[in-house]
């Protein structure tokens, strides 16, 4: 049995949740999850990564059980875990980005590059390639900032549309269980969850904005990067992954034959995939 810590670190009347495993001392890794999840989307992994790393997966601020910010931006997030990190004393570790994780794990990137050992990117996007036409109603958001683009924009947060987003592309979706899906659903149905969502689909227009710049960090810097994709997911598609190769010649790319949530179904083959990469 591998021992998980929940805990909760306190900045300003701002609370960050985490899970912490491993041994203080061991290679650190970040994990940061997307949307609609929290750290729970991790539940899977740790355990089977745990006895090498110091493992820390927390709630991005307005997800799980993390407090939320006034209004929502990608740069808050990236600023509240930058300060996270420091509280807990990660000071180099490498990085597993899914995502929303990943423009908030690459803008941290680009801030402290001495401090990024690794980066394995789950179905976290830095190239225009692999934004999919499932993204054309946040598109349309960010052309025209209207209530009546901002509206169509509340289907995504619908219960089935959590489930979609956990099943589509699956082979066999009697393995993924319920519990994640599940948990999202009831984190998006809080009082204001909604607006904190359509304010982070409007914004995410910065993250692309920035794909220039991640690019510019992974040519100069060359981080050993890993990048293992559901091949079939509906936003991020194959093309994002491959993309990579463009800036980091030696980056490892591997395809899973699973969705989006690909550690829901493929947690065993990803923790190995990431065993083999990662040094000791």
């Amino acid at each position: 049995m591998t021992a998980i810590g929940y805990r909760t670190v306190g900045e300003d009347g701002f609370t960050i949740f985490y899970r912490e495993a491993g041994t203080p001392g061991a290679p650190k890794l970040l994990l940061l999850h997307g949307f609609p999840s929290a750290s729970h989307m991790f539940r899977d992994l740790i355990p089977l990564l745990a006895d090498r790393f110091h493992i820390v997966a927390p709630d991005l601020p307005g997800f799980g059980k993390s407090d939320a910010p006034p209004r929502a931006t990608f740069e808050q997030l990236a600023d509240a875990i930058d300060r996270f990190t420091d509280s807990i004393g990660f000071d180099r570790y490498a990085i597993y980005v899914f995502d929303y994780g990943a423009p908030t794990g690459f803008r941290l990137a680009v801030r402290h590059p001495d401090r990024i050992t690794a980066i394995i990117s789950q179905n976290g996007n830095a190239y225009e390639e692999g934004l999919s036409d499932g993204w054309n109603p946040i598109r349309a958001y960010w052309q025209d900032a209207s209530p009546a683009n901002r509206e169509a924009l509340r289907a995504f947060l619908k219960p089935e549309t959590t489930i979609w987003q956990y099943t589509h592309g699956v082979a066999d979706a009697t393995r993924v269980s319920p519990d994640g899906y599940g948990l999202d659903n009831f984190y998006l149905s809080r009082p204001g969850a909604d607006e904190q969502q359509l304010d982070l689909f409007g914004d995410y227009k910065s993250n692309v904005a920035l794909y220039p710049v991640f690019q510019q960090y992974f040519r100069t810097h060359r981080p050993p990067l890993l990048a293992v994709w559901g091949k079939n997911d509906p936003f991020f598609l194959p093309p994002g992954a491959e993309a990579f190769k463009r800036d980091i010649p030696d980056a490892v790319v591997s395809f899973l034959d699973t969705g989006h949530f690909a550690l829901e179904t493929h947690a065993v083959e990803i923790a190995a995939a990431i065993r083999d990469f990662l040094p000791r």
